[in-house]
């Protein structure tokens, strides 16, 4: 592995995006255009680079002065544990340091990196999905 570069782009190819996410079995990589689209409307979109190839990246929305919601935070399972998800966290940190909050939906196995990262759980709130609208 060679050096992690990070990029604040929102232009990238189908198929980097699809290998990134069906890398770590997320049914988005399944919809590389409607994700080239998502990466163009985000307000944030940081990716980790190992030369040519994407091998993470993490994407936040916000309301322009209060709070910015993580929305994607991904790393190739090759690369997990080398200290990139962090690295992403940290720069999307840095962005929204003027911001009252950051919001991130984690899942449980989850929850213990986000908290290494600073986030704290809330113990009177959950979230809530709605992922089949047509049913």
């Amino acid at each position: 592995m060679t050096e992690i570069e990070y990029k604040d782009i929102h232009e990238f190819k189908k198929e980097d995006l699809q290998d990134l996410f069906l890398s770590v079995e997320w049914s988005s990589g399944h919809f590389p255009e409607k994700l080239q689209i998502a990466m163009r409307n985000f307000e944030t979109v940081i990716s980790a680079w190992d030369g040519d190839k994407l091998v993470g990246m993490i994407c936040a929305m916000d309301d322009g002065i209060m709070t910015a919601y993580i929305h994607y935070l991904l790393v190739m399972s090759d690369y997990q544990d080398k200290g990139i998800g962090k690295e992403l966290v940290y720069r999307v940190k840095e962005i929204y340091n003027d911001y009252l909050r950051i919001v991130v939906v984690g899942y449980d196995e989850e929850v213990g990196f986000y908290e290494s990262c600073g986030f704290e759980k809330a113990e009177d709130a959950s979230p809530l999905f709605i992922t089949d609208l047509w049913t």
